[in-house]
């Protein structure tokens, strides 16, 4: 039998440098160091503890678990009294005339998350006066007063986008909104904007965005509108591209059938900026990037960065984008403090905004409905 006298001989010993590099000895772990674990289904199937089992899965869902307990240190802080010594800082802070609490709440959104069922969610957080202030674009404006209005539907990503106009059907990803609800809209908003030109004339009334959106969520009169309760329970909200979108197409229609409608969104930076200037502590909950994450993240420049944030996005950095940026970049800014510990979950909101509101917002609200139930 011929034998290769290139192969090792039974009972040989392996290279040293390939043992010595795959069997590299390892310092010992940290005490406290965190075992990665997940949910054993086998111990029955109860919701809040999957999703605190999260902390333990890594990747993402221990991203998630940590924006829970940023989340929750913002409405922990919230509940404290505010110090007698911001007493005299209160009337600066919101002209609408809300009480100001020991961190105010900025809750930033997209508008792709109002044509979607997440403006349920969202429309939670304002009607129990959860947040202190709302940044979005005009599109998160917009399609939640026309949802009063007339509805939008599920279709698919697939769709043809050429035989949907054809048909009148405007396409949201996967959701179909007709445009007679736009329509509609129209019908709806042109005699508001004609008595707000009258007292603009008539009265010197100076409008702002603010103020026209706040004066719409009282016109809507629905309490399935999120800005119905925006407006009920004076939180403001600010929407500086006020004009990218149908508002801004009805405004331009406006112009010529009625012109001389002003927005003046100076007097609305002041406002925004002042909810952060006066607050004791602030924290961010961005949902989505653009421009409302900056707005938000800016006005909290203005008092050397927010306490607390929470950024969700699909979006990524690579690119130098703001809505990508990672919380560190704010950092670098002093649009976050230093000190802080903000969180991003890189995923995609209308999966995981209902699960953090689930895991913060709402458990606290049952909690204190049953305490309130219990003191009856």
């Amino acid at each position: 039998m011929e034998v290769n006298s290139s192969s090792p001989p039974n009972g040989g010993v392996a290279p040293s440098g390939a043992e010595s590099a795959v069997l590299l000895k390892s310092a010992p772990m940290p005490a406290d160091a965190t075992v990665i674990r997940g949910y054993d289904f086998s111990d029955g199937l109860n919701y809040h503890k999957l999703l605190q089992s999260f902390s333990t899965v890594g990747f993402q869902a221990t991203n998630f678990a940590l924006a829970v307990e940023e989340i929750n240190k913002m409405i922990a802080k919230r509940k404290e009294p505010l110090p007698a010594d911001k007493a005299e800082d209160i009337h600066k802070l919101n002209p609408c005339g809300r009480a100001p609490s020991n961190c105010t709440i900025f809750l930033g959104y997209t508008s792709n998350l109002i044509s979607a069922g997440t403006r349920e969610n969202i429309r939670f957080l304002v009607q129990n006066n959860m947040v202190d202030c709302i940044v979005t674009t005009a599109g998160g404006i917009e399609e939640d007063f026309v949802k009063c209005l007339a509805p939008t539907y599920l279709g698919n990503f697939h769709m043809c986008g050429r035989e949907l106009r054809e048909r009148g059907i405007n396409r949201i990803g996967n959701l179909l909104a007709p445009n007679t609800n736009y329509c509609l809209f129209e019908d709806w908003i042109m005699p508001i904007f004609d008595q707000m030109l009258r007292e603009q004339e008539e009265e010197g009334t100076r409008w702002t965005p603010s103020k026209m959106i706040a004066r719409l969520g009282k016109e809507i009169d629905n309490p399935e509108s999120i800005y119905y309760w925006a407006y009920k329970n004076n939180i403001p909200v600010f929407s500086p591209a006020l004009t990218d979108g149908s508002l801004g197409d009805m405004l331009y229609f406006h112009s010529y059938r009625k012109p001389g409608l002003v927005l003046d969104i100076i007097e609305d930076i002041r406002r925004l900026n002042s909810q952060a200037v006066y607050a004791h502590h602030t924290g961010m909950i961005i949902l989505g990037g653009g421009l409302m994450k900056h707005h938000i993240a800016n006005a909290n420049l203005m008092r050397n960065g927010a306490d607390y944030a929470v950024y969700v996005s699909t979006a990524e950095e690579f690119d130098g984008s703001d809505s990508g940026a990672r919380p560190d970049e704010a950092v670098s800014w002093g649009k976050i403090r230093k000190e802080a510990t903000p969180v991003k979950v890189h995923g995609e909101n209308t999966i995981l905004l209902p699960l953090l509101i689930a895991e913060t917002f709402a458990r606290h609200h049952l909690a204190k409905e049953q305490l309130n139930i219990g003191e009856s």
